[in-house]
């Protein structure tokens, strides 16, 4: 293990068991499992049923380095392994398979909670996770201003912590893990319960403890903005599985602009025009502008199908939105009972964030269906702006928007 590699992991595998119940109603399945006691048959629950056990590799044969002073950027769909793989690191559960070699210190942020004991106080629990991590009573005593200072909880620091709120709970456990000097920092996607505010003073914690002490970070997040502010290197998970790994704006391309953001709609129990699917392109996405392709279904030709389309931020703002109506004579597609409509959006405002799209479907005079807030997509910029404020334009004044209709 070079000097420089403080973090070593070699075909982790973790496999977990997964229990089913299967009926075994006939008289087949009975005579098949003839050997069954009576005394079982009689069990309350017991008749017509029998247990399957299903492995599931929740990690599969990873193995990958960090040096010291990196921060990781895991990035993965839900269920790929991330967490898993945190709480190995965390020794809060055992691999199934493979080796880890860890040097120095190790502080964890999983879960709302984790590390702290209910019936203690605040202030009673930042001394019990200091000598969790080997820290002795004065060292902690040195720490413990700032950490009441960082957390903003000082009025409730006497209350027992199982009194606090999830909020109060991440304040103070990241002021914990931040001050405590471990040398490896791991971060699930716990700092999310927190405000904005609070979530940008960590953030900002992070990158000057790393930046300034040479420590470690794993930071699991789906927020590309604040992976791509803190993180040097990424690592892609997929079905527990490595994916891809380098640095954090190549891995974050790489996964963001594999499969689609896609949804799919069943057609309405009233026979009117309606809008089938919904799909980003996201390899649209890299360049500043968004492909939006939208399937559509009429009892009658719409004449001309017209398509409309909202970007919002995640917290519901419009940024930009437009429709063929505002094409004018540029879109004037034949009358078509159904089809696919493209929208080719340019140079859209957008920084590094997640999305919503809603979609709308009419004619020429009026709307007849609408799928609200149905996509979301992960944007990151070229140029990242954490200091960029959020952006409310509606219309087309300072981008462009192009039509393309492909008739079934």
């Amino acid at each position: 293990m070079p000097a420089d590699t403080i973090i070593t992991v070699e075909n982790l595998s973790k496999r977990y068991l997964l229990g089913h119940q299967v009926r075994d109603d006939t008289l087949r399945d009975r005579m098949a499992r003839g050997m069954r006691s009576a005394a079982s048959w009689m069990r309350p629950g017991a008749r017509g049923t029998r247990r399957t056990v299903e492995e599931f590799w929740a990690l599969k044969n990873l193995s990958f380095e960090l040096q010291r002073g990196q921060v990781l950027g895991i990035v993965g769909r839900n269920g790929a392994g991330k967490s898993t793989l945190l709480k190995i690191l965390s020794r809060i559960t055992e691999p199934t398979t493979g080796r880890i070699r860890m040097r120095g210190r190790v502080a964890s942020l999983l879960e709302v909670g984790t590390g702290f004991h209910p019936e203690l106080t605040g202030r009673e629990n930042v001394y019990l996770n200091g000598a969790i991590l080997g820290m002795n009573r004065a060292e902690i005593s040195r720490k413990f201003d700032e950490i009441v200072a960082f957390s903003e909880i000082e009025r409730f620091l006497d209350t027992q912590v199982k009194h606090y709120s999830s909020g109060m709970y991440v304040r103070l456990a990241f002021a914990i893990a931040a001050h405590l000097e471990p040398e490896i920092l791991i971060v699930d996607e716990v700092l999310a319960v927190g405000d904005a505010q609070f979530q940008k003073k960590c953030l900002s914690k992070v990158s000057e403890v790393t930046r300034t002490d040479g420590r470690t970070v794993l930071f699991v997040s789906h927020n590309s903005a604040a992976l791509q502010s803190i993180c040097t290197v990424g690592l892609w998970l997929s079905q527990g599985q490595l994916a891809g790994q380098g640095p954090i704006s190549e891995c974050l391309a790489a996964y963001l602009h594999t499969g689609s953001q896609r949804a799919d709609f069943q057609a309405p129990t009233t026979d009117k025009p309606h809008i089938t699917s919904v799909r980003v392109d996201p390899r649209s996405l890299s360049e500043g502008r968004i492909q939006v392709e939208v399937g559509f279904r009429s009892p009658f030709p719409l004449s001309p199908p017209v398509v409309g389309i909202t970007v919002s931020s995640k917290f519901g703002y419009p940024i930009a939105g437009s429709n063929g109506r505002m094409a004018g004579e540029a879109w004037k597609p034949q009358p078509t009972r159904a089809g696919v409509v493209t929208a080719h959006l340019d140079h859209v405002p957008l920084h590094s964030d997640t999305y919503l799209l809603s979609v709308y479907l009419g004619d020429a005079s009026m709307d007849y269906d609408q799928k609200l807030d149905v996509v979301e997509f992960d944007f990151v910029s070229p140029r990242f702006h954490p200091q960029m404020p959020p952006l409310q334009v509606i219309g087309q004044a300072d981008f462009g928007w192009r039509w393309s209709l492909k008739s079934d």
